[in-house]
């Protein structure tokens, strides 16, 4: 029996365009989304734009604009420090339970995904390092065995992949994020559950720390322009 793969809404597939653009920054913080114009560009009705855009509010990547329409939210230091805390502790899990249940399986498989962040490395492009990072996060997710670290994560992923553009856009560069990767895997094939804990939250912990240095330097010159 040959097995059917679903296809991407049409919803799916503008909102995953607005998403990656907003990702490499062509869509910066306070830009305002037009669903005509952004009909036009996608070669769709308007219909699939405003699911998409209203989609893109509730998960809080985009927010009313003054007057009328949306417009993309700045990254807030607060939501994105809380968010990471609570990923430090969930992907830490996932690695040592990883390294527990499913080093086998890691040293099988681990390598084909290090090898796609590579190539995204050399691609340059920041949507596929983002989505490259996340089918990185996702099977070590996959490996722990426990369902649950991804069904927590994941309603917050879609703000996780700007947050991470942003870190590639104004922080680390990506070869050194897939350098951290690897030593997580290793870790997971070692089955060294310790030993993974600690790179996985150190990895997270220090995302986290790099792009809120980024953006108290963005407010404190914001701050500086509006008093001169």
């Amino acid at each position: 029996m040959q097995l059917i793969t679903p296809q991407p809404s049409l919803v799916d597939q503008v909102y995953e365009a607005i998403l990656s653009q907003i990702m490499d920054g062509r869509f910066g913080p306070d830009s305002r989304l037009v669903q005509e114009e952004l009909a036009e560009t996608f070669g769709v009705s308007r219909q699939p734009v405003q699911q998409a855009l209203l989609l893109l509010r509730s998960q809080g990547i985009l927010t009313q604009a003054p007057g009328r329409g949306l417009m993309v939210s700045g990254l807030d230091a607060q939501r994105v420090r809380d968010l990471y805390e609570v990923r430090g502790v969930l992907d830490g899990l996932a690695s040592a339970k990883a390294a527990e249940r499913g080093s086998a399986q890691a040293r099988a498989e681990g390598a084909r995904y290090i090898e796609l962040g590579q190539a995204a490395v050399e691609s340059q492009s920041i949507a596929k390092l983002v989505n490259a990072d996340m089918d990185f996060h996702f099977f070590i997710y996959r490996l722990s065995g426990n369902i649950h670290i991804a069904e927590t994560c994941s309603p917050h992923w879609s703000y996780f992949r700007c947050v991470m553009g942003a870190v590639l856009l104004h922080g680390e560069t990506p070869s050194d994020i897939w350098s951290q990767h690897k030593l997580i895997l290793d870790a997971i094939v070692d089955g060294d559950a310790v030993r993974a804990e600690q790179l996985s939250r150190h990895h997270i912990s220090h995302a986290s720390s790099t792009l809120n240095l980024n953006l108290s330097a963005q407010l404190g010159r914001a701050m500086t322009n509006q008093k001169n």
